[in-house]
């Protein structure tokens, strides 16, 4: 009788889960670093280069603009590593991520808003009466 070997099982990522100790050890570490990495660029970055644009308006402009641009990628790199967690079925990584990319969003909002309130000309209102 000839003995028929069992198939080689190909290991993709997807096809299990991986183990919540791992994930936990990857997703804690990388949320921490992250949120660190935007407050101490918020500080130093934009903080300290506004410091010493000393009232030069085009520099100070130029930093918040950098510093909102910043924020973007950041966020981009935050769903790619969402869409990478989630290919290896990392449950926690996905949702650390997932949060992440919602307050780097929130804080880009917040930024874009006061950007175009600070922006914005006081121009004339179509029915206010003085038009």
């Amino acid at each position: 009788m000839t003995e028929t070997r069992p198939a080689l099982r190909r290991r993709f990522p997807w096809s299990r889960r991986t183990r919540p100790g791992v994930d936990l050890a990857l997703a804690i570490p990388l949320f921490l670093l992250e949120t660190g990495w935007v407050v101490l660029d918020a500080i130093y970055g934009a903080g300290l280069e506004v410091w010493a644009a000393q009232g030069e308006q085009a520099r100070i402009d130029a930093a918040e603009l950098a510093f909102m641009e910043r924020l973007r990628v950041l966020q981009i790199a935050a769903l790619v590593l969402v869409v990478l967690a989630a290919v290896f079925r990392a449950r926690w990584t996905v949702i650390a991520h997932l949060l992440l990319a919602l307050l780097l969003g929130g804080a880009l909002a917040g930024e874009r808003h006061e950007w175009e309130k600070s922006h914005s000309s006081p121009g004339c209102v179509r029915y206010s009466a003085g038009c």
